[in-house]
């Protein structure tokens, strides 16, 4: 099984845009209506989507949904500004919402922008939802079919066997069927990876495919390329894209493995050969402990 898919935030909100929409704001009653254009002027992001909404309460209004990865400490103002990008464009009031996939450490994820500059103020509040915080029984029972591929990563979700009832949801329906190796990809954080491989019944190497892989994937190398090019290296773009490997490498290790993964770091931050990193960076998907990236490298 390898056949594209779209895979886009806007794809998984649109699955069940009213249960969406009831859950990240907490409001019984809403209603939604279409999905909107994110493209602000300059600025266009796959991982925003704005969905208008409209209740008894509060009238017309915004949903901004971001979702996110990893959280990172550009997150506050970036909604600030998404938020007020959003108002401005379709003169409508918004209700901001961040929501985080992977957890990558303890530190308190911040729900506000505040800045005082020369007395003046600007302060940008936002609902921040935490996947490893959200209980898995909310995806079966309200139901939220946005949520099914991320069923490992919940809490309680780490089952074999709620990790196999999402899989044959998902194979069930038509419109879900091709999220299967976001599953996959995020079984391997709490299964052997032989078990999803029987689970799946798929060989393992599909998971390159995964958005998400190819997202650390993708970042990493942006990373790395703009850091040699700002140097004005001749090669910067190849030294580039190795630093941005070896970012991508750190990442994954601490999401994965917490601290034990980044004791790798100092060993793999040696390597230059690009082919080489790009190959630990994909046994780190399917690893199942420390000590098989150990016996990779």
């Amino acid at each position: 099984m390898n056949k594209a898919a779209d895979i886009s935030t806007k794809k998984l909100i649109s699955l069940a845009p009213n249960n969406w929409a009831k859950w990240v704001t907490g409001i019984p009653d809403i209603v939604t209506g279409e999905i909107l254009n994110t493209e602000f002027q300059w600025i266009s992001r796959q991982s925003d989507v704005v969905i208008q909404a409209e209740s008894p309460q509060y009238g017309k209004f915004l949903i901004l949904n971001e979702l996110q990865l990893r959280y990172t400490s550009e997150m506050p103002r970036r909604m600030r500004a998404y938020a007020a990008l959003a108002e401005e464009k379709y003169k409508l009031q918004t209700y901001p919402v961040l929501i985080n996939i992977l957890k990558i450490s303890n530190s308190e994820i911040p729900a506000s922008f505040a800045s005082n500059f020369i007395g003046l103020r600007a302060i940008q509040d936002y609902r921040v939802i935490n996947l490893w915080e959200v209980d898995v029984n909310i995806v079966f029972e309200t139901p939220l079919p946005s949520l099914l591929p991320f069923v490992p990563i919940l809490k309680g979700g780490e089952n074999e066997s709620t990790i196999r009832e999402a899989l044959r949801m998902l194979r069930a329906d038509e419109q879900l069927n091709q999220l299967e190796t976001v599953l996959a990809f995020f079984a391997t954080f709490v299964l052997e990876s032989t078990l999803v491989q029987e689970i799946m019944r798929w060989d393992m190497t599909v998971l390159r495919e995964s958005p998400w892989y190819q997202e650390i994937l993708r970042e990493g190398q942006a990373r790395g390329e703009a850091e040699g090019e700002a140097r004005g290296e001749a090669r910067g773009e190849a030294r580039g894209e190795v630093r941005g490997i070896i970012s991508s490498i750190e990442t994954s290790l601490e999401a994965k493995f917490g601290s034990d993964g980044l004791e790798l770091m100092s060993q793999i931050s040696q390597i230059s050969d690009l082919e080489q990193l790009k190959e630990i960076l994909r046994r780190i998907v399917v690893a199942n402990t420390i000590q098989d990236l150990r016996n990779v490298l």
